[in-house]
């Protein structure tokens, strides 16, 4: 590695990036990373952070409502989207500049130009010089994807742009059936905006447990979002105070501040790999092994940039076992097959494990524990909104498969329940968990008879 002006070069200082580029450099190794934009990435700049700061500010609302059944009398409450704003960026800055700190600490380089990679082990910057790495770590993350042949979608914005809107819209329609369009939808509602979510599909959260999804769907559309599923925006038009959909159905909606979150691309175009001989897959993902090498063993990629699973830890985790395999003298494996995941709606969403749906098609016998309820908050402040908890459970090992959880706190939830699944837990295991009374949770370690049996 001494021929070579560094151990490691990293191209983009997102999440998966910076963790790489820090824990290498904690092994000794000669780290730079090159960012164009930011340090922190999609997560921290546009992405899972300031996303989450807005789904706070959106609850306010309920919380207000709510408060009157506990006793409490509150004066008017307004909203003032550029305080919010303001706030939001300020703490975006003090992450990135606690990511940057952190990396200089470890001692690894930040070069802030575009990287291009025009070899195995040779890198052109924007700067106008050419380094050399004995490994190269592309780490560029995803760009937001907009349909071709929809006449008028350049009057629409991304995720990349809703964070910072001049003022907040009337009306907005948002086009999309996964974690962000659906987020945004309950944030933009919560804040008061009149909202429509179009999906051309048969139901949003596609891939997500099919009956946690309905009764989401239906607890969205309760506080007020517009669901269209089986539908599209087949043009947008310039209405006299915003952009007009008109779609597929032939409804042209009010103007309205129009969002696609359709999907998001890996961000490989003009970065030199296909000259390098790395090899892209269909829609420009790098392909990698287990290791995450590319088609050229001195390239490596982590996160959405390889299009396995595009969550943030998930990119973390990748990064450190490169970094933990290749400088660390130990061979790490990421396991992607279990991953526990959140959608921050309201209510939220938190799943680990299989859905009934893969269960049932992978599985001879499998027994369905449900408990649906009105949560303890909700019976004083009067809020219809139920909670619902399932387990998976396969009938022949007691395994459980799945846990699936809609209401407050769900993402939390999650997290936790990842740990006895990762360790392969069983249903009696569940069964002789002690419960925190009163809880939600404790429906999880209560439910002793199955709602549901399926037997091939």
């Amino acid at each position: 590695m001494a021929n070579f002006d560094y151990d490691l070069f990293v191209i983009g200082a997102g999440s998966g990036g910076v963790r790489a580029g820090r824990i290498a450099a904690g092994y000794g190794a000669r780290v730079a990373i090159a960012e164009e934009y930011r340090v922190g990435g999609t997560c921290v700049i546009r992405g899972c952070v300031p996303k989450k700061l807005l789904v706070y500010a959106s609850r306010f609302t309920s919380e207000f409502e709510d408060a009157s059944g506990f006793g409490w009398t509150l004066g008017e409450a307004s909203f003032d989207w550029t305080t919010l704003r303001t706030a939001k960026d300020r703490e975006i800055d003090r992450l990135e500049k606690a990511y940057v700190a952190n990396l200089e600490r470890s001692g690894a380089e930040i070069i802030r130009a575009r990287a291009v990679v025009t070899g195995p082990n040779s890198v052109r910057l924007s700067d106008g010089r050419t380094v050399t790495a004995a490994h190269i770590l592309v780490a560029t993350g995803a760009w937001p994807f907009l349909p071709a042949g929809v006449p008028g979608i350049e009057r629409a914005v991304t995720s990349n742009e809703i964070f910072d809107l001049p003022a907040l819209p009337e009306r907005a329609v948002i086009v999309g059936g996964g974690y962000i369009a659906v987020e945004f939808a309950g944030i933009l509602n919560g804040l008061g905006v009149e909202t429509t979510l179009i999906y051309r599909g048969e139901q949003i959260l596609r891939g997500f447990d099919r009956e946690m999804v309905d009764k989401l769907a239906a607890a969205l559309t309760h506080r007020g979002i517009r669901i269209l599923t089986r539908s599209d925006i087949v043009s947008i038009g310039d209405g006299d105070v915003g952009p007009v959909a008109t779609l597929n159905t032939g409804e042209s909606l009010p103007p309205s501040l129009v969002m696609y979150a359709t999907g998001r691309l890996p961000n490989t175009r003009d970065l030199g790999l296909e000259a390098a001989g790395v090899e892209l897959d269909a829609v420009g993902a790098v392909k990698v092994d287990a290791w995450s090498r590319s088609s050229v063993p001195s390239i490596y990629a982590v996160g959405d940039v390889t299009n396995r699973v595009n969550l943030t830890p998930v990119a973390i985790r990748e990064g450190h076992a490169f970094a933990d395999t290749v400088f660390g003298g130990r061979e790490v494996l990421v396991d992607h097959g279990l991953i526990p995941t959140a959608v921050f709606t309201t209510p939220e969403l938190g799943t680990v494990g299989m859905t009934e749906e893969r269960a049932c098609a992978t599985h001879e016998a499998v027994d369905v524990y449900k408990a649906e309820f009105r949560p303890m908050r909700n019976t004083l402040a009067g809020r219809d909104e139920r909670m619902m908890m399932k387990l998976i459970v396969d009938a022949i090992s007691d395994r459980v498969l799945g846990v699936h959880v809609m209401g407050e706190g769900a993402g939390e939830m999650a997290q936790l329940l990842g740990i006895p699944m990762m360790m392969n837990a069983t249903k009696a295991d569940f069964d002789r968990t002690m419960a925190v009374h009163p809880t939600a949770a404790e429906e999880l370690v209560t439910l002793r008879t199955p709602s549901v049996k399926h037997r091939r």
